[in-house]
């Protein structure tokens, strides 16, 4: 394998394991934040203590990256069938998780951005259901991304 391809398939598993990771992590925390932790301590941790905050900024760059480095990747397997299809696939994913949560998480968390402490906002169940369900798509969509991605750079045999 040429080191252009093992380089590129190096930073495409470690960009898109790293933007998994914090997605596949809300996945993991939202059952007891939906179903066991009042209202008023969602709201706590989730909007007024910081707790996503790093997710947001460093989440954040991982997301682009991980779109960026599997496009380069699919670019640098161009000419490797099927390698190029499930690389730019993996793109494609992680560029379809990006835009679900420009579409979905986003305005959910403008929202959240107004909140102040005293009384639940009326819209606070609408607003956290949002907020908790598009994180879990983002996730799928990431883990199939993910999947393409490995299914591009793993060893293919004497015929690859």
């Amino acid at each position: 394998m040429p080191r252009m391809i093992r380089a590129c398939s190096l930073a495409a598993l470690i960009v898109t394991a790293l933007s998994l990771g914090p997605s596949f992590a809300h996945v993991l925390e939202a059952p007891p934040r939906l179903l066991d932790w009042p209202p008023e301590l969602w709201r706590e941790a989730t909007v007024f203590h910081g707790q996503y905050r790093l997710f947001g900024l460093i989440g954040g760059a991982l997301d682009c990256g991980a779109v960026l480095v599997t496009a380069g990747l699919a670019f640098a397997l161009r000419g490797h069938r099927p390698a190029f299809g499930q690389a730019l696939a993996g793109a494609a994913l992680f560029a379809a998780a990006l835009a679900v949560w420009f579409a979905w998480v986003a305005p959910a968390n403008s929202l959240l951005a107004t909140w102040q402490p005293g009384p639940l906002p009326a819209d606070f169940q609408a607003v956290r259901n949002r907020w908790e369900s598009g994180h879990m798509v983002v996730a799928g969509l990431k883990l199939l991304g993910f999947v393409a991605t490995a299914l591009a750079v793993l060893p293919r045999g004497p015929k690859a």
